[in-house]
C-alpha cells in the first residue's frame, strides 16, 4: 500500500512543477485524493458494495470536486491536475501514465447498459475542458486539446483538437518521444505539444490557401508577361489589369 502511495505521489512530482515536497502533494492535491479514494471505493464496487462505494465517491466529490464512478477502471500512475470538474463514467477505463486536466469528461452518449464510456490507451494526455464520449477509444500516447470534443477513435500517438475533434499531429514513435520529454522535464500541458505547428486546423487550413493563392498569383503574373509579349495590352504588369486585346478593342483602338 504504501509503495503505491510512493508511486502516486512520485507521478505528481514528475508532471507538475509546482510540487515542492512529498507532505504538500499528500494535503493539498485534490487530485490525487480523488485517485485515493476511487482504489477504495473501486475495489468496494468490485465487491459487491454497491451502495458503500456510490456513497463515498459521493463524499469524495463533495471533497475533491472529481466524480468517478466507482465501477470505472483506472491503471497506475494516473494524475490528476488541479482536478475541479472532472467527470469519469461507469464504464471508462484509463490505462497506466495518464493525465487529466480540470473541466474533463469521459462521458457517455447512451442511456443503455453496457459498455457506454470511453477507453483510454497508456500514457494519454487529456487538455482542461475537453469531452470525450461513447464507447471510443483513444489509442497509447494520445493527446487530446483542451476543449476539444472527441466522439469517434483516436489512434496511437496522435493529437487532436477542435469541435469535433480533428487530428492536426501523429507522432509514430511517440513511446521515444516521452522518453525525451520526461527526460529534459518537459510535458504536454493541456493536450498541446509545443512543437507541433499550426495546432489550429482553420488556421492551418488558410494558411495553405493564402500559400496557394500566391502561387496562383506569380503564375498569372507569368502569363500576362507572356500575353504582353504577343502584343496583348498591360498597362501595369498587374493581375487586374492584365487585358487581352479582342477584335473590337482593336477597332476601337483604330477608329
Amino acid at each position: 500500500m504504501f509503495a503505491r502511495l510512493k508511486e502516486e505521489i512520485n507521478c505528481v512530482f514528475e508532471r507538475d512543477p509546482a510540487a515542492r515536497n512529498s507532505f504538500e502533494v499528500i494535503t493539498n492535491y485534490p487530485g490525487l485524493h480523488a485517485i485515493l479514494f476511487h482504489r477504495l471505493n473501486h475495489k468496494l464496487w468490485n465487491a459487491g458494495w454497491f451502495w458503500l462505494g456510490r456513497t463515498l465517491s459521493t463524499f469524495s466529490r463533495w471533497l475533491t470536486g472529481v466524480e468517478i464512478h466507482p465501477g470505472a477502471t483506472i491503471g497506475e500512475r494516473f494524475f490528476i491536475d488541479h482536478g475541479m470538474g472532472i467527470v469519469i463514467g461507469e464504464t471508462a477505463e484509463i490505462g497506466d501514465d495518464c493525465t487529466l486536466y480540470h473541466g474533463v469528461t469521459l462521458g457517455g452518449t447512451s442511456w443503455q447498459k453496457g459498455k457506454r464510456h470511453p477507453t483510454l490507451g497508456k500514457d494519454v494526455v487529456v487538455g482542461a475542458g475537453a469531452k470525450v464520449l461513447g464507447p471510443v477509444h483513444i489509442g497509447d500516447g494520445a493527446r487530446i486539446g483542451s476543449n476539444a470534443v472527441v466522439v469517434k477513435d483516436v489512434p496511437s500517438g496522435a493529437t487532436v483538437v477542435g469541435i469535433p475533434a480533428r487530428i492536426v499531429k501523429v507522432e509514430k514513435d511517440y513511446q521515444a518521444k516521452h522518453k525525451q520529454m520526461v527526460e529534459q522535464k518537459i510535458f504536454d500541458a493541456y493536450g498541446m505539444p509545443i512543437d507541433a505547428p499550426d495546432m489550429d486546423p482553420m488556421q492551418h487550413a488558410i494558411n495553405h490557401m493564402l500559400d496557394d493563392i500566391d502561387i496562383m498569383d506569380r503564375k498569372m503574373q507569368e502569363m500576362c508577361k507572356a500575353l504582353k509579349a504577343l502584343g496583348y495590352d498591360d498597362t501595369t504588369g498587374t493581375l487586374d489589369s492584365c487585358k487581352i486585346r479582342t477584335p473590337i478593342d482593336n477597332q476601337g483602338m483604330e477608329n
